[in-house]
Formats: structure tokens, C-alpha cells, sequence
């Protein structure tokens, strides 16, 4: 039986709108039908649909779906106007700039819609083995959870939209920390308890460039982060340690390459009367060399329109709930008043 087709239009095409148009491009079931840009510049560079100014010009053609890449200021009203015209939606992260606007978005989803947010990095090769080691329960239950994630800036770095607090929300916990706080989420469940601390140790921006992030959960598992924009190298990392063992996720394929190879490495737990030298047990380690994690999300929002079932992976649920935790690690860090 022959695929339904759906109509699209992007809502922004910057980075993230053209990443979104080349992967819907990709698939039989959808036909971007327009992209709205309000960059001249911008539009020049779209090919193969109409390119509009404003959002209502694309709305015009009545899109079955809409993707929204625009910046976290204007993210929460786009998907609120798309919904309540009976659009399915899949918005980027972070879902606004603060959680008053992600709980705006959940409430204001019609039964039929369906949400979805932009947290690929579930669908990367590395995430996607530790989640079925994990859930496999070989290695038993999780103890701890440990990840950095930093960048080094760059030399536009400080013009980007991202460091502006009235359009961002927050700095590099809230812009690139949140993927790493939703994989503590996706691997070890939810964690109430959020400390935190923040500075601004370099960029003198309005918003911080460093984070330090500590959760427990009501058993006491705990996961910590280090997110930063002052690292010189860029860097994705973290360490799960179970009962019987423990993984390394280290690299991220990206389109820059610099993240470094990605990769797992996998043990178990051996104590000295099973191995020559104390604590350093066998290792087996993956290389992974093909990102498809933007092919995957896709397939799997088309897939929950096409089926009508829920949206159980980056859905709205998952958005809430990271939100919550940025949004109480910096009442913590006493960013809504000061930086320490």
C-alpha cells in the first residue's frame, strides 16, 4: 500500500532549518512545500519550494506539518499558533526560554497533534547501544551517570543569539547541557533532586559559560555534568557505572568532526582475584562512523502520525521534565538573580 504523503513547511533556516529540510527531503512521506525565512539572505539559499518572509504566507498553503528552527524566544508562541490550526509539530530545542513556555506548549496541544522536540542526540549510535545495555539489565542497575559536554566558542561566537539572555533564556547548560541532561533522563529516569552552580568564566556574557550540574534520584542514584563553553576542545562524554559493569560513551559524529570519533566502550566488573591488575577490568570498544541520528528522529515522528500513536521519544513529556531541571538548577545557581 502506497505511503500517505504529508505536506511540511519549515519555520526558520538557519542551521538547524536546513539540517531539517536535506533529512524531510529524504523521505517518500514528505514534501516540504515552503520554508518562511525572514532573512533575505537566508531565503536566497533555498532551493527546490517556495521561500516566504513571514510565517503567515507559509500558513497560506495549509502544511499538514510544521518544523520549527527559529530561536528560543520565538519557538513557544510558533508551536501554540501551529497546534491550535491542527498542525502536527516537531520544534527544536530547547522547547523556549524558560519552563513557563514549555508548559504554555503542552497545554495548548489539541487532542489528533502531534509534538515532538529536537533531542537527536538519543538517536546517535553510541546513546542508542548504552540504552539497549542498559535496558538488557546484563550489567545490572544503573549506580551513577557522569558527562561533560563543552565547546570552544569561536571567533562568531560572540555575536550568535545564543549568549543574549532576552532571546535565549540562558547560556550552555540551557543552549547544549539540555542534551546531555535528557540522556541522564533517557538512561537513568528522572532525578528531583538538582544542585547546581554556574559562572562566567571567559565571555563576559549576560548568560553563564560554565555549569556544574549535580542530581539524585530517591534512591540515590546520582548523575553530574560539566557543560561549557570554555574547553578549547570541543568535547561530548559520559560514564555510566552498573552493578556489574560500566560503559563510556566518547565522541559525537557531527558535521564538523570535531567531536572526535564516536565510540563505547563496554566492561564488566572485575575484582582482583579475576584480572592481573587491580580496577582495570577487559574492555570492548565500538567505533560507530554513520550518523543517522537525524534519519531516525524523522522516522520516528512520521511514524506516530502515520500510525496515530503516541509520541513516547523526545516528546512533550521529556521536554517538560528537562526543562524542569535547567529551570531549578538555576534557581539553585541564583542565576534569576546574580551570578555568584
Amino acid at each position: 500500500m502506497k505511503s500517505q504523503i504529508y505536506t511540511c513547511g519549515i519555520i526558520g533556516f538557519g542551521y538547524m532549518g536546513e539540517i531539517r529540510k536535506r533529512v524531510a527531503d529524504q523521505f517518500d512521506e514528505l514534501n516540504v512545500i515552503g520554508v518562511s525565512e525572514v532573512s533575505a539572505e537566508k531565503r536566497a539559499r533555498i532551493k527546490g519550494c517556495p521561500a516566504f518572509e513571514t510565517y503567515e504566507e507559509l500558513m497560506e498553503l495549509d502544511p499538514d506539518i510544521l518544523f520549527v528552527c527559529t530561536p528560543n524566544v520565538y519557538s513557544p508562541e510558533l508551536c501554540i499558533r501551529s497546534m491550535q490550526a491542527g498542525k502536527h509539530v516537531f520544534c527544536e530545542k530547547p522547547p523556549g526560554r524558560n519552563l513557563q513556555d514549555i508548559q504554555n506548549i503542552v497545554n495548548a496541544q489539541l487532542p489528533g497533534t502531534k509534538l515532538m522536540f529536537g533531542f537527536n542526540h538519543r538517536f546517535h549510535p553510541a546513546v542508542l547501544k548504552a540504552k539497549a545495555v542498559i535496558d538488557a539489565g546484563r550489567l545490572g542497575n544503573v549506580i551513577s551517570l557522569r558527562g561533560i559536554y563543552g565547546k570552544s566558542g569561536g571567533q562568531d561566537f560572540k555575536s550568535s543569539w545564543r549568549n543574549e539572555k532576552d532571546i535565549s533564556g540562558g547560556g550552555i547548560l540551557l543552549d547544549q547541557g539540555i542534551h546531555m541532561l535528557d540522556i541522564f533522563r533517557f538512561l537513568g529516569g528522572d532525578f528531583p533532586v538538582v544542585k547546581c552552580i554556574t559562572s562566567k568564566s571567559y565571555w563576559n556574557f549576560p548568560v553563564e559559560d560554565n555549569a556544574c550540574v549535580i542530581l539524585m534520584n530517591e534512591q540515590g542514584k546520582l548523575a553530574s555534568l560539566h557543560s561549557s563553553a570554555t574547553l578549547w576542545k570541543h568535547t561530548f562524554r559520559f560514564d555510566v557505572t552498573l552493578e556489574e559493569g560500566y560503559l563510556s560513551v566518547q565522541g559525537l559524529l557531527s558535521k564538523s568532526g570535531s567531536y572526535g570519533r564516536e565510540q563505547i566502550i563496554i566492561a564488566r566488573r572485575q575484582f582482583e582475584n579475576e584480572t592481573e591488575a587491580v580496577g582495570n577490568p577487559a574492555e570492548e570498544l565500538t567505533y560507530f562512523d554513520k550518523d543517522l541520528s537525524w534519519e531516525l528522529e524523522m522516522k520516528e515522528f512520521i511514524s506516530c502520525i502515520s500510525e496515530n500513536k503516541e509520541v513516547t521519544i523526545s516528546s512533550a513529556y521529556d521536554a517538560l521534565k528537562v526543562m524542569e531541571i535547567i529551570d531549578t538548577a538555576y534557581k539553585d545557581a541564583g542565576t534569576e538573580k546574580a551570578e555568584v
